[in-house]
């Protein structure tokens, strides 16, 4: 069973800056892609960020530009760094990892439980 614990949201002003961090707990064999999502109220879930174990990034086009999305490997992390924010990034950010259980590649989608990000214009 794979852990996954996201921190780093809270309230800030248009323009401003955050980072979002998520780490991983747990017993597994190894971290594969992870990806940050977000759901803004009365919205489906969005894809912002994806990143490799090796570090490859892509992003969402409303993203591009002003988030960067890193992985520490060795503390089981993933980074979100939001720059410029919007109000319309306002949204539960949730992070997700693909983990692979054993080195045979049983692997499963771990889920976090999310973290608020509030953007006051």
């Amino acid at each position: 069973q794979v852990e996954l614990v996201e921190s780093g949201g809270g309230l800030v002003q248009a323009g401003g800056s955050l980072r979002l961090s998520c780490v991983a707990s747990g017993s597994f064999f190894r971290i594969n892609v992870m990806r940050w999502h977000r759901q803004a109220p009365g919205k489906q879930r969005e894809l912002v960020a994806t990143v490799t174990s090796s570090s490859d990034a892509n992003y969402a086009d409303s993203v591009k530009g002003r988030f960067t999305v890193s992985r520490d490997n060795t503390k089981n992390m993933m980074l979100l760094q939001m720059n410029n924010l919007k109000p319309e990034d306002t949204a539960v950010y949730y992070c997700s990892a693909h983990v692979s259980l054993t080195s045979e590649g049983y692997a499963y989608t771990s889920w976090g439980q999310g973290t608020q990000v509030t953007v006051s214009s």
